[in-house]
C-alpha cells in the first residue's frame, strides 16, 4: 500500500493522483481513439472522482477539497 500520495495542480484546483494510465490502454483496436466509457468505468473502479488528460496518459484523481480550521475550543492551555 502507497501511503505517500501524489499532488497534482490543475488551474485553481489540487488532485491527489490514484492512478496514472496510458490514453492506448482504452481504445478498442490500436490505433483508436479512447474509448471514454472505458474511461468512466474504470474511474468509478479505482474510486477517482475527475480524470485529466495529457498527451500520453489519464490521470485518475480525487479532488481535494478546501479546508476549513476550526478551532477547537475543548483544548486547555495547562502551560503555567
Amino acid at each position: 500500500m502507497n501511503l505517500i500520495k501524489s499532488l497534482y495542480r490543475h488551474g485553481d484546483a489540487m488532485y491527489i493522483v490514484i492512478k496514472k494510465k496510458p490514453v492506448s490502454g482504452f481504445a478498442r483496436k490500436i490505433g483508436d481513439e479512447p474509448d471514454m466509457e472505458y474511461v468512466k468505468l474504470y474511474m468509478e473502479w479505482v474510486g477517482a472522482d475527475h480524470v485529466l488528460r495529457s498527451e500520453t496518459h489519464f490521470i485518475f484523481c480525487e479532488t481535494v477539497q478546501d479546508a476549513k480550521i476550526i478551532e477547537d475550543e475543548s483544548v486547555i492551555d495547562t502551560v503555567n
